[in-house]
């Protein structure tokens, strides 16, 4: 059975520590931590005491690549990966999930299919690449900011990612695209969209995207890699409205992948 994780992000503005608190109270099977702009987010040994305390694997490391994070560990693209396969190996992570480069990022973006493969090499870590979109100032007229493609389907990649709410932007077809990337698939970022140009990251169920033909559809095919609830849970006004969320989520993917309890037993 495949994990079914909770990406801290989903709890923001709270912070990582409240992550944890939310994933074990919930039954939550692991946690994927966005290294981002929460300190703790950036320290080994917090995060393996989170871990540990609240008795919850870390599945996967989210590599500090938003705009928002551009200058956490730093401003070289390789050294954030190299200090996230870091974090990863020491807290017990077998993937770290990784945007493809900005437009902008010329040298980083030549080099990064074959760095990416380096890295996995030279770590025994999964670099999953994940799907992006492009920006859409309206449904005409789009800018193509990654290189050397949102679509990681497009490029020779080990080990990808796939995220319902990017898909959305996108307005490409997720479960298309996780059957052209069949054994290739090693992680989801389960949330959902209305293809708007907007980034979402709504409730799954609450958009228009297939999320719950994707989870069939990984049942069938026996993934066995993470399911990581990414949401966005900022206009929960109390931690009641947004534990409901997050249990509802959760409640979703076990339905749709066939599990009936936590997905270890």
């Amino acid at each position: 059975m495949p994990l079914i994780g909770l990406s801290t992000s989903s709890v923001y503005p709270e912070s990582t520590a409240h992550a944890f608190s939310y994933a074990a109270l919930l039954g939550y099977d692991a946690v994927e931590v966005m290294v981002g702009i929460d300190s703790l987010s950036q320290q080994v040994t917090a995060v393996k005491q989170l871990s540990e305390h609240h008795g919850v694997p870390v599945c996967a490391i989210h590599a500090p690549c938003l705009l928002i994070t551009q200058r956490v560990w730093g401003t070289d693209p390789w050294g954030k990966l190299e200090r996230s396969a870091e974090m990863a190996a020491a807290v017990g992570a077998d993937v770290v999930v990784v945007h493809p480069p900005f437009r902008w990022q010329k040298e980083y973006a030549r080099e990064f299919v074959q760095g990416i493969a380096g890295l996995e090499e030279s770590t025994g870590i999964a670099f999953a690449v994940e799907n992006m979109y492009p920006w859409r100032a309206t449904q005409k007229r789009a800018l193509e900011v990654y290189l050397p493609s949102w679509d990681p389907s497009e490029n020779d990649y080990a080990n990808t990612t796939v995220d319902l709410s990017h898909a959305a932007v996108a307005q490409s077809d997720p479960v298309a695209m996780a059957e052209r990337l069949a054994e290739r698939l090693r992680h989801i970022h389960l949330t959902d969209g209305t293809g708007s140009a907007k980034d979402e990251h709504l409730i799954p169920g609450r958009g228009t995207q297939p999320v719950a033909e994707l989870l069939q559809h990984l049942a069938a095919v026996d993934f066995a890699g993470h399911v990581v609830v990414e949401v966005n849970t900022r206009k929960c006004a109390t931690v009641d409205a947004r534990t409901a969320d997050l249990a509802e989520a959760l409640s979703f993917a076990r339905t749709h992948l066939g599990v009936s309890g936590p997905s270890m037993e």
